[in-house]
């Protein structure tokens, strides 16, 4: 008996010790607690998030040890467009999603509701008007644009109908800093939040979002009614690539 406990225990040691291992320097996954990255990201996804993409930092493994300064491996550079997963500055600890648009040195501003990267509007092209998204547990009127950045990638973005975010100041991001914004543009504690959020250092970067493997609709019911999956899954998104 004593033997069977022991290697039982072992067993469990060592499958605790991979799935550390693959957590930290692999992969990990995350689930969508807010609306601040609809339409791209809704409530009740849950996605993969690739930790070598960037490298590693402190903030790479469980409880963010200081085992050592800086990042390793820091081969590829997060490029504008991608979606992060990182530590806010202001505790080192509460993990945010967001899309990445401003980089080292970059001059970022809002004027009259539209984005500005070093002096230069962001092209946008309107999708759809006045629909209704979740804003927390309120629905919003918004309306839906395609944005274009300067490296021509693009990505859907959601405005209020109402412009409430129509200027901001210029936001110079520091070197070895980065500058993100929520795709739920009014309704995002993000980069433009200076004392909550602000420029996050490449040390506090956590990974690269890749793509959802699971989503369902909690305000539909639980998973475990089976009956009503039509409603609560969303199948529609599931193994969908983060773009």
């Amino acid at each position: 008996m004593k033997k069977f406990i022991t290697e039982n225990l072992k067993t469990l040691i060592y499958a605790l010790i991979i799935a550390l291992i693959i957590r930290s320097l692999i992969i990990q996954p995350f689930y969508i607690p807010s609306s601040s990255m609809e339409p791209s990201l809704l409530v009740g996804d849950r996605l993969f998030v690739s930790k070598y993409s960037y490298g590693y930092s402190k903030n790479s493994f469980p409880f963010s040890p200081p085992i050592f300064k800086g990042r390793i491996f820091f081969n590829n550079s997060p490029k504008r467009g991608d979606v992060i997963v990182f530590k806010t500055p202001a505790d080192n600890r509460t993990d945010y999603i967001k899309r990445l648009v401003g980089l080292p040195g970059d001059i970022i501003q809002f004027i009259d509701g539209n984005l500005f990267i070093n002096n230069s509007q962001i092209f946008k092209t309107s999708l759809k008007s006045n629909t209704k998204i979740f804003c927390g547990n309120s629905l919003i009127d918004v309306n839906h644009y395609e944005e274009k950045l300067p490296d021509g990638k693009k990505h859907k973005t959601v405005y209020s109908a109402n412009n409430t975010y129509l200027n901001s100041d210029k936001f110079t991001v520091p070197q070895k800093h980065y500058f993100f914004l929520g795709d739920n543009r009014d309704c995002s504690k993000d980069s433009r939040f200076l004392t909550s959020v602000g420029y996050v250092h490449e040390d506090n970067l956590v990974g690269k979002a890749q793509f959802i493997f699971f989503s369902s609709n909690f305000r539909e019911g639980s998973v475990f009614k089976f009956w009503k999956w039509n409603k609560i899954m969303r199948f529609n998104r599931f193994f969908k690539k983060i773009s």
